[in-house]
């Protein structure tokens, strides 16, 4: 199985950073082309039949590094471009040069719940690929940012301590609230199949609005670059947000 994927030039590397810092984000349209968008397609209704309509999430393994996510994650093109963002962001190399992929579903009940789960990532570089996007749906998922909030921090367990104070129930529930009377106003991402957005998710709090339970929502996410890299507490906490979403991913009893 191969495929071959879109390689960026240089200059451009440097105003994708550059739309970053004056906009939140850089997006380089129809990154992925249509036969890409029909085999991801295809690998993502495989799974979503498994999963029987619910929301799933996973982090790595099999099912993702044997899909056309797994090769587009070990191309030249998209390592080059993600290793050149982060050397472009912060004048350095990557602590930790790994990849790690997410493939990420949102439907069905399941789905609202996972939504409006503001966070911060824990590395520096968010590339995010919408595979399937509602269109016509009452509530579509959209994207909301606040972009460049914070610095990278020093200390890793003070970057841990306000991680835990922003995503939590209430905090969530006070921010979504906030946002519904207008008193915080985020920045809000359309996303559009194919194309490929890049941002500081490190800096970035952000999280998906709900999608419609009728319609399906996914995106590949790709992280680069922890700033945290080989800390005993990062690599703990690394852990149990894989445990948590993999219990999240498991079917419910009556479907099984």
């Amino acid at each position: 199985m191969t495929a071959t994927f879109k390689s960026i030039d240089t200059a451009t590397h440097a105003r994708l950073v550059a739309d970053i810092r004056r906009q939140g984000f850089a997006c380089i349209p129809d990154y992925l082309n249509a036969e890409h968008l029909a085999r991801l397609r295809s690998e993502l209704s495989t799974q979503a039949v498994q999963h029987h309509g619910n929301y799933f999430a996973y982090h790595g393994g099999s099912a993702v590094e044997r899909s056309l996510l797994g090769l587009l994650a070990e191309s030249t093109e998209f390592c080059a471009l993600l290793d050149s963002i982060h050397r472009l962001s912060c004048a350095r190399p990557a602590h930790d040069p790994v990849i790690r992929q997410v493939l990420r579903c949102v439907q069905g009940q399941t789905g609202r719940r996972e939504s409006n789960a503001f966070h911060y990532d824990a590395t520096l570089v968010t590339a995010l690929v919408p595979i399937e996007i509602p269109q016509d749906a009452e509530q579509c998922g959209d994207l909301l940012m606040f972009p460049n909030i914070r610095p990278v921090r020093s200390n890793a367990a003070f970057n841990l301590l306000e991680k835990a104070l922003l995503q939590n129930r209430l905090s969530r529930a006070l921010l979504v609230a906030a946002i519904a009377r207008g008193w915080a106003r985020p920045l809000r991402l359309i996303l559009q199949p194919g194309n490929l957005y890049l941002f500081w998710g490190y800096r970035t709090l952000h999280a998906n609005e709900p999608c419609s339970p009728t319609h399906r929502r996914a995106t590949a996410l790709f992280h680069y670059g922890d700033p945290h890299a080989g800390c005993l507490l990062t690599r703990m906490t690394l852990k149990l947000t894989e445990r948590r979403a993999r219990r999240r991913s498991r079917p419910p009893l009556g479907n099984l």
